[in-house]
């Protein structure tokens, strides 16, 4: 049984076309050293439903998040999804929407994003938000990007505490920029990024709570900033903290970004995620991405546009703000259902349960011979120091049913220093049952 889209008269006409010889010439850019030397061992060929038990063999092997006992975080959280997010963004006319390029025939889409717009704002205290962004961490270095076209200057410092990937990306967008200077990793809250600001600081970067857990002082950064001219960007990545936690806007930011996985949307792999940006009102042109704006037609009736759309790179190209010139619509549209459904006070319970079973956590892993909690403050997250190197240690843990957090390591391989942290987190899904079994696997595996 196989598949072949092209008989060989097709093939050999289009490579006439475009003047190939063969199909090798068309990856003849491609360095020998490159290309596939060896046999993977894989059969040319195999009946669908043996390919299909092969993968379902396959999968059978993996540990989901649901399984056991789970404190993986580190900017992406197991949360409970209602079942009624699923039920509705498979809609196909949801499923199937990509994105309003012909707005005035988009009205229920529009709408969708306007009121998720709406929800960003409010939570995060800013005046206005886009339709949101690819991810958090690519949110952040727009906002890196718009921080330097608002202030006309260049110098960007990245906090000791913001994610090592949200860090990896901003470099990669500023292609290592001599302006860029990012702080050391400051696992125990410590290090002042304030003491990093000049006249020449475009803006500094900081993440609340930090990817080590702590809670950062973002007035006080804020003000800081302010002194010497420069804009504050407060990084979020676990969005249900602000069900807490006052909002960033009232506290003096400039520019928020925030990963929003934690609303509507499941783990899945890594993604697709969802990038929150909110500002404030003076900024709104250098802000990327789409903005969704409310209007009235010809006979006064409420409608809903596409605004601000030409600084995009579908319609400026090289004079555009921004590359990003669409948005995670699908991903939006379960955050901004799930907020629907939770309303305010429900979002402040939920944060109220993530912030009491990561307390419970805490006192738990205190108790640990051979583990020591770094946090004195914390949301639903903390890091621990064990008596032993991490890595090893969440691998064995791993192998017990119990996936234990992320070892700081992995994702800060070139520093000695993180090699015994650990990062954790606790969510409204963790149990006493499962706190109970990681403390006691954690005290047999350090005895």
């Amino acid at each position: 049984m196989r598949y072949l889209p092209h008989s060989d008269h097709e093939r050999a006409e289009m490579l006439g076309v475009i003047g190939a010889a063969n199909i090798d010439a068309l990856f003849s850019a491609v360095p020998a050293r490159a290309l596939k030397s060896f046999d993977l061992g894989l059969p040319a060929h195999s009946p669908e439903f043996l390919v299909e038990a092969h993968m379902k063999a396959l999968a059978a092997k993996n540990h989901a998040g649901a399984d056991g006992p789970f404190f993986v975080g580190a900017g992406a959280y197991r949360h409970h999804v209602p079942a009624t997010v699923d039920h509705l963004i498979q809609r196909s006319e949801w499923l199937t929407a990509y994105t309003p390029y012909q707005p005035e025939i988009s009205q229920g889409t529009l709408q969708m994003l306007f009121e998720f717009q709406t929800q960003v704002a409010k939570l995060t205290g800013m005046d206005v938000a886009n339709a949101s962004l690819y991810d958090g961490s690519t949110g952040t270095a727009e906002a890196v990007l718009m921080a330097r076209r608002l202030t006309r200057r260049n110098k960007i410092v990245l906090s000791g505490g913001l994610h090592p990937h949200y860090r990896d990306v901003v470099r990669a967008y500023l292609k290592d920029d001599a302006d860029l200077e990012i702080l050391s990793a400051s696992p125990e809250g410590q290090g002042d990024i304030l003491d990093h600001i000049d006249e020449a600081t475009a803006a500094i970067v900081v993440q609340t709570p930090d990817f080590y857990g702590h809670l950062r002082n973002i007035k006080k950064a804020a003000d800081a900033a302010h002194a010497k001219g420069a804009l504050l960007i407060v990084v979020i990545t676990e969005v249900v903290s602000l069900g807490l936690l006052e909002a960033p806007g009232a506290l003096g930011a400039d520019i928020v970004v925030a990963e929003g996985q934690s609303i509507g949307n499941a783990l899945n792999f890594g993604g697709p995620y969802l990038g929150l940006m909110a500002t404030r009102k003076e900024f709104i042109r250098q802000m990327p991405g789409r903005l969704c704006g409310e209007t009235v037609d010809a006979d006064g009736q409420r409608g809903f546009v596409l605004t601000l759309s030409t600084r995009e790179q579908h319609i400026r190209r090289e004079k555009a703000t921004s590359n990003i010139c669409t948005n995670s619509g699908l991903c939006a549209l379960g955050f901004s259902i799930h907020m629907g459904l939770l309303g305010e006070a429900g979002f402040t319970r939920l944060a109220r349960l993530n912030h009491a079973n990561a307390c419970k956590l805490a006192d738990a892993l205190a108790s640990v011979p051979g583990v020591e909690v770094l946090n004195k403050t914390f949301f639903n997250e903390m890091t621990i120091r064990t008596a032993q190197p991490a890595a090893g240690l969440v691998e064995r843990l791993a192998k017990r049913g119990i996936l234990a957090g992320v070892p700081v390591s992995r994702l800060e391989p070139t520093d000695p220093s993180v090699a015994n942290l650990i990062v954790l987190a606790a969510t409204e899904l963790t149990t006493d049952a499962d706190i109970a079994a990681l403390c006691a696997a954690l005290s047999e595996e350090l005895a």
